[in-house]
């Protein structure tokens, strides 16, 4: 009765994903209780993942891991480093916005790419491996960019982030990976649906967490709110449809798993490095950048399955 309850909500697991966002805005008090919770929720998520991916799939073989790395140097280097070239040619501001765009692209995959891979139905092994090569390189991507910005302050602040996260995924993914090689090798269909269900249920609850901020924005202004929103879904959703077209273009049959991470990046690692005055609208901005993040397996849905 329980696995066919969390089948059900897996089979159902984009409306799992909008409830979750409803409830971040419907229960601000909730969303504080949660938020001190944030680092060990995202743990048994990765948990879950590498349990339902299984070490084999997510490992690969060396050349998907040569991929790994040329594509997590394009995503976390290249293209911050385009933008910010792009930024000196057209003599351009330094806006919060274009702080925001740059922390973006400079970012390792969101912990829950995968699980949107999985929810899209494709396979999630790519997204998986961006997110712990990803991460891994994270203190040597970031340098570059650091560099180049002093505003952003903290380089040691934000080597010590991501190392910290890299420790934390290391140890959610073993765990996972020896639970699903020592007790689980081969993983049935209802299992893995019990699975998907839980991962759900996870993403769920952790979206509820980080939007604390914007009840709160909502209150003081409105129009601020509403700009940060619409550039959250452009940012987002325009750099997944732009790497996906770039990569059907080229055959590629992982397109969408690194698509989907192309939008989704965990730009909150480098707020530990920024001062209260950065902050302060980023804190906005982190809040809208779930709603595009949460409604990838809904509303791209027909790009990434045109059938």
């Amino acid at each position: 009765m329980f696995g066919n309850g969390l089948a059900f909500i897996a089979r159902h697991g984009k409306f799992g994903l909008i409830i979750g966002l409803m409830a971040g805005l419907a229960l601000p008090d909730l969303a504080i209780i949660l938020r001190p919770w944030i680092p060990e929720m995202v743990a048994l998520l990765l948990f879950l993942t590498a349990f339902r991916i299984g070490p084999r799939e997510a490992m690969g073989n060396l050349g998907d891991l040569r991929t790994t790395a040329v594509t997590a140097l394009c995503l976390q280097l290249g293209l911050p480093l385009l933008f910010l070239f792009g930024l000196w040619v057209f003599g351009a501001q330094f806006t919060p916005l274009a702080m925001a765009i740059v922390l973006m692209l400079a970012a390792p995959s969101v912990t829950g790419s995968a699980n949107f891979s999985i929810l899209l139905g494709h396979d999630p092994a790519p997204a998986l491996r961006l997110l712990i090569l990803g991460t891994a390189i994270l203190p040597l991507t970031c340098v570059p960019v650091m560099y180049l910005l002093p505003e952003l302050g903290g380089l040691q602040a934000t080597l010590l982030a991501a190392g910290r996260l890299l420790v934390v995924i290391l140890i959610a993914a073993v765990l996972g990976f020896a639970l699903r090689h020592f007790g689980f090798p081969k993983l049935s269909e209802e299992r893995r649906s019990a699975v998907d269900g839980l991962t759900v249920i996870a993403l769920a609850i952790i979206v509820i967490a980080l939007m604390s901020a914007i009840r709160p924005a909502f209150a003081r202004d409105p129009a601020e709110l509403a700009f940060w929103l619409v550039a959250a879904f452009a940012i987002n959703f325009g750099a997944q449809i732009v790497t996906y077209a770039l990569l059907k273009a080229k055959g590629r049959t992982d397109a969408v798993p690194i698509s989907i991470v192309s939008g989704n990046r965990n730009f909150a690692l480098f707020f530990v490095a920024l001062s209260p005055e950065i902050t302060e609208p980023l804190l906005i901005f982190l809040g809208c950048y779930q709603f595009p993040m949460y409604l990838t397996p809904t509303l791209l849905r027909r790009l990434y399955d045109p059938r």
